[in-house]
């Protein structure tokens, strides 16, 4: 039997609740038919935004909200997106699929939607193809409540009152789609870009995210932060221009030139797939054991703002589109992954998955009127009182490895805890057996439950929802445990995932 210990009185970090964020890119129907159906739509809208979809992410609780891009942010020129939408200028999308992208999904689009999501919002500018001109202007437009062209403009266009910008990152992706710029060049353009990024209402300045590195580019990391920041004078400690450093890591199981089937894999490539999700800790550790020596006291956040598994696209589909099922194993890697977060809380202040709707490891998928939530839906759920809580020790004892070959194991069980405002201990465990039930002992320091509500999503590994079997994966409430004093005693079925809310 596999012991939990949870120290519940001592505290380790504070969970942003923006770990829990998501990601939109005007992608191929992540944004038009998945979040935006326009306001003459016959599927039911709020001002275009499809009902059901903004309704079922309300009730997961979405933080925070990162657009347009992703590689399309450096190629994205945000005035083409403003104003009369009959007017509004046509483009190719040449990075996704080669559609056309008419913009009618642009910037007062955006605030609308976090509006009715109630999140914040995270906009990436343009540094690839954009100057610092239209960076500093879409800023102004945005945010300035005075008279200017760019204010005064935006109320033309429809919207007196400015809106507020939580995060704003500068670039994407410049090691590549960005730019295919080398740590220094773009650290110096970060340095010049930035600094137009001005903070029009003080009481709420922006934070500034600045490109991080692909996977294990530690070099990246290192000439970034080694151009960014200056030696400190006295009394002054340094900032290096930033709020927020970014990392992007997707799961291949086979690797980039061969990501293998969403929906048909076999035990070794299960394992393969976990051991890869738990790679993301030994890249926290090592980009933040670089991140120290210019910030020893964790000023700057880690920001994974594109995180997932990236597989093949279903057959018969654009192949630009990146639309992929979604099976319990994908809800496995996002449980391991946010337990993984939630763990690194001190140094990692956000994460946006890859994408919200329809696209690489969605949330939710469309067709037409039609909508499923995924397994992953689920465990965003499942894991949303995590938000904002209070992460606290815990460990594992006899937690063995699993896999069918030596050469890839993993851990048979993956936890994380936290307390929240309200007092309650939250648990989210997974269990990453493929066919192997875990008997758990799950005790505490002080407490003794008396209250307890706890959920379940369990399935064959290939289990996913369909349009025509919509809820063959659900989160279901899970009642088999047994209350002994200050411990919790159940079995975690294979290949599932667990929450426990106690107090």
């Amino acid at each position: 039997m596999a012991k939990l210990f949870i120290n519940e009185k001592n505290k380790k970090g504070h969970i942003n609740p923006e770990i829990y964020g998501h990601f939109s890119e005007h992608l191929g129907r992540c944004i038009y038919e998945g979040l935006y159906v326009g306001e003459d739509s016959d599927i039911p809208n709020v001002n275009g935004m499809r009902k059901d979809v903004v309704d079922a992410l309300k009730e997961m609780q979405v933080p925070v909200l990162r657009w347009p891009g992703g590689c399309f942010a450096d190629e994205y020129h945000w005035k083409d997106g403003i104003g009369p939408k009959e007017s509004r200028k046509k483009m190719i999308n040449t990075h996704w699929g080669g559609v056309v992208e008419d913009n009618s999904f642009g910037t007062h689009e955006f605030f609308e939607l976090c509006d009715q999501l109630g999140c914040k919002t995270y906009v990436n500018g343009n540094v690839g193809s954009g100057t610092v001109q239209e960076m500093s202007e879409w800023v102004e437009y945005i945010t300035f409540d005075g008279v200017s062209p760019m204010a005064d403009l935006r109320r033309k266009n429809g919207h007196e009152a400015p809106w507020k910008i939580d995060y704003f990152g500068v670039g994407n992706e410049n090691w590549g789609c960005g730019g295919s710029m080398t740590p220094e060049y773009y650290a110096n353009l970060y340095r010049r870009y930035q600094t137009y990024v001005r903070h029009y209402d003080h009481a709420a300045p922006i934070k500034k995210i600045c490109c991080g590195a692909n996977v294990a580019d530690y070099f990246w990391t290192e000439g970034v932060l080694k151009t960014c920041f200056e030696l400190p004078q006295p009394n002054n400690i340094p900032t290096g221009y930033m709020d927020g450093l970014s990392l992007h890591y997707y799961v291949h199981p086979g690797g980039w030139d061969n990501k293998g089937s969403a929906t048909e894999f076999d035990e070794a490539v299960w394992y393969t797939t976990m051991a890869k999700a738990l790679y993301i800790e030994e890249l926290i550790v090592r980009h933040g054991a670089i991140m120290d020596q210019y910030d020893p006291e964790k000023k700057i956040g880690m920001i994974v703002d594109e995180w997932g598994c990236w597989f093949d696209v279903e057959p018969g589909t654009n192949p630009g589109f990146l639309y992929q099922q979604n099976t319990m194993r994908d809800a496995l890697v996002a449980g391991v992954s946010l337990n993984i977060f939630n763990k690194h809380c001190d140094r990692v202040k956000m994460a946006c998955i890859a994408q919200m709707v329809n696209v690489l490891q969605s949330v939710i998928l469309t067709e037409g009127p039609k909508m499923i939530l995924t397994p992953t839906y689920h465990i965003f759920h499942m894991y949303k009182h995590h938000q904002g809580a209070e992460l606290v020790e815990s460990c594992i004892e006899d937690n063995r490895m699993i896999g069918v070959d030596d050469a890839c194991k993993v851990p048979f069980l993956d936890e994380s805890v936290s307390v929240d405002r309200d007092g309650y201990v939250n648990v989210t465990l997974a269990n990453l057996s493929t066919d192997e039930d875990a008997p758990v002992e799950m005790s505490f320091m002080e407490l003794l439950p008396k209250e307890i509500t706890a959920a379940v999503l369990k399935g064959e590994m290939h289990a996913h929802n369909t349009f025509d079997e919509p809820e063959n994966v659900k989160e279901e409430n899970f009642t088999a445990y047994e209350v002994k004093d200050k411990k919790v005693c159940f079995t975690a079925p294979a290949g599932s995932v667990i929450s426990f809310r106690i107090r």
